[in-house]
């Protein structure tokens, strides 16, 4: 009798006996979620802000959450971000809300990271800041991309969705940027039911916190006992306390997995045999390890009846027929029909890793 191997998941948390633990100890204290983000959520928030070295840290209820509570800081009305298109719609999303235009650009084929040749041929008088995405956790050129930034008088925010944990030149991903925006959720590197975080890099980081506390939570200001007030436009975006235990958990965990998905993204870089794979880079958190293929279809069907799972990031947002922007973004585009992302969650085994290379081998033999 043949044994089916076990599905491979394409991303697959790791929780311990602490995760139980502390969720069981967060649940009988009846205590679950305050829109003062006290409790277990303050404790992210400092926990969070010494992992990176930031001036400051406020915690949100979702990536998403994080981009438009940072872009609602800066007046964006009619004023344009650059962005690229490969990347989440909130990011867009995010930008309209607050009243400014998306600005999409190609990005690079080597890195799939916004190409700052590109961010330059895009600036005008009506640039507001740019807004790179770090894909898949390998850092963007950061280097470039502030320098632009300085020579033009504009700020930068970062959406580090992927990135948690990821390094450019030495430095945490979360240091760089006025403000840079994490996702966490059960597929990320830092898991969690669901929830985001700002950090901030800012003199002013005393008052920005402030503000983002503030309007995380309906714009609720001065609350002494039942009594309160509203001074300003708010959300209901603060993360809750099964979210940030689990959180301040997973965050001491959090360089010892990206370790483990460093190694497996080098043996995939080593080992695959594709003219276009993601490049390994030691400062790389590897959400995922990406590679591109043609007859992606097809190539996707071959792994799934061998048992691995796989998927595709992203539909060009330039594309979609909410922005259905008349551009043509010729990386961006070619990379979307290709581009398969794989497994690096630290749950994979070495049989797993080999098997997955051999798999993509033997296809593409």
């Amino acid at each position: 009798m043949t044994v089916m191997k076990k599905k491979i998941k394409l991303f697959d948390p790791i929780i311990g006996k602490e995760e139980e633990t502390a969720i069981l100890k967060t649940l009988r204290s009846n205590f679950w979620a305050s829109g003062q983000g006290v409790g277990q959520v303050l404790k992210f928030e400092k926990n969070f802000t010494s992992f990176i070295h930031s001036n400051d840290s406020v915690a949100v209820n979702s990536g998403s959450s994080a981009i438009n509570l940072a872009l609602s800081l800066l007046d964006l009305k009619h004023k344009e971000v650059i962005l690229p298109s490969f990347t989440f719609v909130s990011t867009a999303q995010a930008i309209i809300q607050n009243g400014g235009k998306p600005v999409f650009v190609d990005v690079d084929t080597r890195t799939n990271n916004i190409d700052p040749i590109e961010i330059k041929h895009h600036i005008t008088n009506n640039t507001a800041l740019i807004l790179p995405v770090h894909f898949g956790g390998l850092p963007c050129d950061l280097n470039l991309v502030l320098k632009i930034c300085q020579e033009n008088n504009l700020p930068l925010i970062e959406d580090a969705a992927h990135a948690a944990g990821s390094e450019y030149k030495g430095k945490k991903i979360g240091r760089h940027g006025q403000f840079v925006c994490f996702s966490f959720h059960p597929v990320k590197n830092l898991a969690m039911p669901t929830g985001g975080l700002i950090t901030i890099n800012h003199q002013n980081h005393k008052n920005f916190k402030r503000i983002l506390k503030s309007r995380r939570w309906c714009g609720i200001t001065n609350r002494d006992d039942t009594d309160y007030d509203v001074k300003d436009i708010g959300w209901n975006y603060y993360m809750n306390e099964f979210s940030a235990t689990i959180g301040n958990i997973q965050l001491q965990k959090l360089d010892k997995l990206n370790k483990i998905r460093k190694k497996t993204a080098k043996i995939y870089s080593q080992e695959i045999k594709l003219d276009s794979i993601m490049p390994f880079d030691d400062g790389c958190s590897y959400h995922f390890f990406w590679i591109r293929v043609k007859s992606r279809k097809k190539f996707r069907k071959f792994m799934n009846d061998h048992g691995i799972e796989t998927g595709t990031h992203y539909k060009p947002i330039h594309k979609m027929t909410f922005f259905d922007k008349k551009i043509h973004l010729p990386n961006t585009e070619q990379i979307s029909k290709e581009i398969v992302i794989i497994p690096t969650h630290p749950n994979l085994s070495q049989d797993d890793v080999d098997y997955i290379i051999k798999k993509i081998n033997l296809y593409n033999a």
